[in-house]
């Protein structure tokens, strides 16, 4: 269930509000998080439609103009259409190098096959070349060949499973990852191929057979890079809900706070199962999301991302 608490206003009144926000010597912040943290992404993109015909301006722009820091940054990416911000973070992710695959690879595998379609089109518009490209230019070897399988995949998206092929695939992983040495391409072409529901069949069956979660063996074998994204891609398409909960507790509970994991997980999933995601966190770590961040973090970034977690 989604956390963003939504009120109904008219884009135009809305605009008009902004622009007033954004006039004299200092922008009424409160303001801009009073509106911007109660609009769904339609009444936000009526607002940038809005704000454009009234001014002849683009709102995103102005907005970068005048917020600043991880504000600025949560702002701006919650205002953009869901595909073109998915876009934005793997664009993000594929320039941090080695530190940002794990990112790559949660999108991909979060997504439907119709919204990671959607993403892709959003990079080509947005950055002139396909995500493939830009994917297989910074990275190598068996981590290359997952990455581009998993952005480039048109997953079928049905619920029938297939018994029989999920035991011999479920054989197949356990090979491929016991000893480190063993045939990754076929690895790499069940979790970059097959529907989510044949997935989590094998994933089941795997367990079954060979007495431990296929999760749990990765982590002892997790040295490389290849292994840690194969690990992080079968956690999401497992259950992504407990994946984004580690995220937050990582981000939020590492020396220094992350402040990229944060934004990128409350912007995402407001208006999808953060409510969820909450109360996975409250049921792992004995204390609500709202507090740890609230703790964490501190002046507009901070009101802004309690205002979209439902505070």
């Amino acid at each position: 269930m989604a956390t963003l608490v939504t009120k109904k206003s008219s884009p135009i009144e809305d605009s008009e509000a902004l622009q007033k926000a954004f006039k004299g010597w200092g922008t009424d912040e409160k303001s801009v998080i009073e509106i911007l943290g109660h609009r769904n992404v339609y009444q936000r993109q009526q607002i940038r439609k809005s704000y454009q015909e009234i001014y002849q301006e683009d709102i995103l722009k102005r907005l970068e103009s005048e917020l600043s820091g991880d504000f600025e940054r949560a702002v701006y990416r919650w205002m953009l259409e869901p595909a073109d911000r998915d876009a934005v973070l793997v664009n993000v992710a594929i320039k941090d190098g080695n530190k940002g695959y794990n990112v790559i690879v949660e999108i991909v595998c979060v997504l439907s096959p119709e919204e990671v379609l959607a993403m892709r089109r959003a990079y080509q518009n947005r950055y002139k070349h396909s995500l493939e490209e830009d994917v297989a230019a910074h990275t190598t070897g068996h981590l290359r060949q997952l990455l581009v399988g998993l952005v480039g995949s048109f997953r079928y998206g049905g619920d029938e499973i297939n018994p029989r092929l999920a035991k011999t695939e479920a054989d197949i992983l356990h090979e491929s990852i016991k000893e480190k040495k063993g045939n990754y391409e076929e690895a790499i072409r069940i979790i970059t191929t097959r529907s989510k529901t044949q997935l989590l069949a094998t994933l089941n069956r795997y367990r079954d057979d060979h007495g431990t979660s296929i999760t749990k063996k990765l982590l002892d074998n997790a040295s490389d890079d290849f292994h840690k994204a194969l690990h992080t891609a079968i956690r999401c398409i497992n259950d992504h809900k407990k994946y984004y909960e580690k995220v937050m507790r990582s981000a939020l509970k590492r020396v220094g706070t992350d402040e990229d994991g944060l934004t990128r997980v409350v912007v995402t999933r407001a208006e999808k199962d953060l409510k969820d995601i909450k109360e996975l966190y409250y049921k792992r770590n004995s204390v609500h999301l709202e507090d740890e961040v609230a703790k964490e973090i501190s002046g507009d970034y901070k009101k802004f991302l309690l205002t979209l977690l439902g505070k």
